[in-house]
């Protein structure tokens, strides 16, 4: 109730700050390179990154250094990963609902995910939002019958330098409202592994637009979510001789 009152006491405010950040915001277009491929040697591993410009690599020039790359070559260490990204800037739940609504059947070990943040700068309702996810991630297990799905945390939108106060505020206390009732529900499904954004937002590691990361906070995440995929692979492995 209490940000719903600030917002609306705020809302001549935010709705002028939110047209200034979008009028004057560095526009960093997507990583280039490939969006699949095979690499490494040993137990194959099928891997789908779904997202968000985070997840197509806003704020690095080349794949190599964004998410997709970094996590492939972590996991290339231990794996001949075969994978493939299905990222687009502006995504949101809703919008990559739809984009999946006509994606072809296909199997993957792992699907890793990051959307939220333009949920989140929509301002769409919690109780909206994780029945969005729900759907979103009942759609992967019967697109790809995954073994497990990992979904990245909402990172720190507080934080970010590109947004002024009170803005930077609203919008970050709307994100940890999200991420709160999204943790909730995924406590209750044993196939989804959530991945709270527990990396620092130190400057250095946000690229020039002061929105997305640069490379080495990519590096970062990749290391984060190729520890666990590396910790639960035995399981997976019970799951398939089962």
């Amino acid at each position: 109730m209490f940000d719903t009152v600030a917002r609306a006491a705020l809302s001549p405010l935010l709705i002028a700050q939110a047209l200034h950040v979008r009028r004057s915001a560095q526009s960093l277009p997507e990583a280039a390179g490939p969006r699949s491929g095979t690499a490494g040697t040993g137990p194959a591993l099928r891997l789908a990154i779904i997202g968000d410009s985070s997840a197509a690599g806003v704020g690095v020039t080349n794949q190599d250094n964004a998410l997709s790359g970094q996590l492939v070559q972590q996991l290339a260490q231990n794996f001949t990963v075969s994978w493939h990204l299905d990222a687009l800037t502006g995504a949101t739940t809703r919008s990559t609902l739809a984009r999946l609504a006509e994606a072809p059947a296909r199997p993957f070990d792992v699907i890793v995910t990051a959307l939220g943040v333009n949920d989140v700068t929509r301002l769409i309702p919690a109780k909206s939002w994780v029945r969005q996810q729900r759907g979103l991630f009942d759609r992967l297990n019967t697109l790809y019958h995954p073994k497990q799905i990992y979904i990245s945390g909402m990172p720190p939108m507080a934080h970010f330098p590109l947004l002024p106060h009170p803005l930077r505020w609203t919008l970050g206390r709307h994100a940890d409202k999200l991420e709160r009732q999204r943790a909730t529900y995924l406590a209750t499904r044993q196939d989804c592994t959530h991945m709270p954004f527990d990396l620092p937002l130190d400057p250095a590691l946000v690229a020039s637009d002061g929105f997305h990361p640069a490379a080495p906070l990519y590096t970062l995440w990749a290391k984060e979510i190729a520890s666990r995929i590396l910790s639960d692979w035995p399981q997976f492995n019970l799951k398939r001789t089962a």
